[in-house]
């Protein structure tokens, strides 16, 4: 035996019971802190696997037990609750902070943290929260978009705003401080191709729209509103400083000619507000004193704070923190609207996406998203999100609460030769709950996966009895002993499972699921977590969560 033995088991076991999974590399990471050396490696990572591999066949129970032994060699300190840190809102009368979706897709789990952290704080500092829909872009939002956030926003992250707006319904008070920046000799209206903006913006120079007078932009501005004027011949700019290292300050555009059909307006408007101008009204109107916001905007905020000193608009405490990246899942609309109408994603639920509407369809509980945060913190540098972070912290939310039952894929019948004759037996819903359910002994079904694997072995069938299992299996005993426990069902009801590649796995479960509801999450031993999605003509439907 090596001389990490006991060590492996330990770190082995934390993880089977903390994550249902355990990975080698991580496993070898900590082995460093007790003594082991880089050359030793090689050596020891067959080990780690072998480990693995044994402690993958043991209950939950029997890691529980072991662990337990082993507990003191784990060289981890307890995790203290971590809560997200104080900001200083001493300068505020109130707080009041805004969720701002444009709604031209659905919402993924970045949007989600960014909703969040403002949620949270405005609850933290009793404060108000509001929810504008920043839809000025009529080729992109829609009224399908704006009713998926509300059920995001309101039903499953459970934010509870104190009013709701659309930012397109304040349109003739945007023209009307467009204007007033044209009387003040601040905004002109500029006919040049965006490919002479670009160069002109990026040599710092201007172009000669810039020095038309007020009266001449004033009359432009009155003939863009009526329509006098094609999509893409002319915008309305403001005036900034062509030589600002921040390119966002050299007369950026802050009205575009749009003519498309508004979801909200029709054919009302056809001259529609850039995100700059709308968003620093906005938040000045609205009284919104507290922003936390991504840094990917600091940049913005030069140009957004200037158009509120041209208007004479409040300013606003911002907080910023880093980006939340999301790895190993597309978050583009325009791509995922693409596989949606091409029908390789069944939808925006698909699982192959992180929207909010496919982790809540897998079974991702609210609660999760509101720790994952409090994890994180309010950080200034970028955070990678992967599925594999929602799925530890979702474990130890719902492993405590949700109930145990049998499933079984590609099922076998087994021929056991001296059974007993038991016709029910009382399951245990959960390995720490007293609590039973009655589940019959009729014919029994195990995976054939399972079979080829342990053909000619002694096994136990889970809380029934052990057998020798072959083509002909026979009864041993009744007794417990540490050999392989596997799965059985008894009859059976048909049941698919839709897995996270979009495929679906097929098999029979055990009788007792027919009691369960839609949306109930259980745990299917030995494969995963799931949740019922539906019944499809006595096809029970599930969604996988994770391990």
């Amino acid at each position: 035996m090596n001389k990490f033995a006991k060590e492996i088991e330990a770190y082995v076991l934390k993880s089977y019971l903390e994550f249902g999974d355990a990975h080698s590399g991580k496993i070898l990471a900590k082995l460093f802190q007790h003594g082991l050396d880089k050359k030793n490696i090689k050596d020891i990572m067959p080990e780690i696997e072998k480990k693995i591999k044994e402690i993958s066949k043991l209950s939950k129970k029997e890691q529980e037990q072991q662990f337990e032994i082993l507990k003191d060699l784990v060289k981890e300190q307890e995790e203290k609750e971590k809560t997200l840190p104080e900001i200083d809102v001493s300068s505020l009368k109130k707080v009041v902070t805004r969720l701002a979706p444009e709604p031209s897709k659905y919402n993924h789990l970045g949007h989600a943290m960014s909703f969040l952290l403002n949620y949270i704080y405005t609850k933290k500092y009793k404060g108000k929260c509001l929810l504008r829909f920043e839809d000025t872009n009529p080729e992109k939002v829609s009224q399908e978009y704006v009713d998926a956030m509300l059920q995001d926003v309101i039903n499953y992250l459970d934010i509870k705003v104190d009013s709701i707006k659309y930012v397109s319904d304040d349109m003739s008070l945007f023209y009307n401080y467009a204007e007033e920046l044209i009387k003040k000799d601040k905004a002109y209206i500029c006919f040049c191709n965006r490919d002479k903006v670009q160069e002109l913006r990026h040599k710092g120079k201007e172009c000669e729209c810039r020095n038309k007078d007020i009266k001449n932009n004033l009359e432009e501005w009155k003939k863009l509103l009526d329509g006098e004027y094609k999509e893409g011949t002319a915008t309305l700019r403001i005036k900034g400083d062509m030589k600002n290292k921040n390119h966002v300050m050299r007369d950026s555009v802050i009205f575009r000619i749009i003519n498309k059909k508004h979801y909200r307006h029709g054919t009302k408007y056809k001259v529609w507000p850039m995100y700059d101008f709308y968003n620093a009204i906005e938040d000045s109107i609205m009284g919104v004193t507290l922003i936390l916001r991504s840094n990917e905007f600091d940049l913005r905020s030069e140009l957004q704070d200037h158009i509120k000193d041209l208007l004479g608009l409040e300013k606003q405490l911002i907080v910023q923190y880093g980006r939340f990246n999301v790895l190993d899942f597309t978050t583009k609309g325009r791509e995922i609207r693409d596989l949606v109408e091409s029908k390789t994603l069944i939808g925006w639920d698909d699982p192959r996406l992180i929207t909010l509407r496919a982790l809540k369809r897998r079974g991702i509980t609210k609660e999760t998203i509101y720790e994952l945060i409090n994890q994180i913190g309010l950080v200034k540098h970028p955070v990678n999100l992967d599925f594999n972070m929602i799925a530890s912290i979702n474990r130890k939310i719902i492993d405590p609460k949700v109930d145990r039952y049998s499933f079984i894929q590609d099922q076998i019948e087994l021929e056991i030769k001296n059974q007993p004759k038991i016709k029910e037996i009382n399951y245990p819903i959960h390995p720490d709950k007293k609590e039973t359910r009655k589940v019959k002994v009729e014919n029994l079904f195990i995976s054939s996966e399972d079979f080829k694997n342990l053909k000619g072995k002694e096994i136990r069938l889970l809380h029934l009895f052990n057998i020798n299992l072959d083509k002909k299996s026979e009864f041993t005993s009744l007794e417990i002993k540490n050999i392989p426990k596997i799965n059985w069902v008894s009859k059976g009801l048909k049941t698919k499972i839709l897995m996270p590649d979009g495929k679906w796995v097929e098999g029979i479960s055990e009788e007792s699921i027919k009691n369960l509801k839609i949306d109930d999450l259980i745990q299917f031993e030995r494969f995963g977590f799931v949740r019922l999605d539906r019944i499809n003509k006595s096809v029970y439907e599930f969604w996988f969560t994770h391990k």
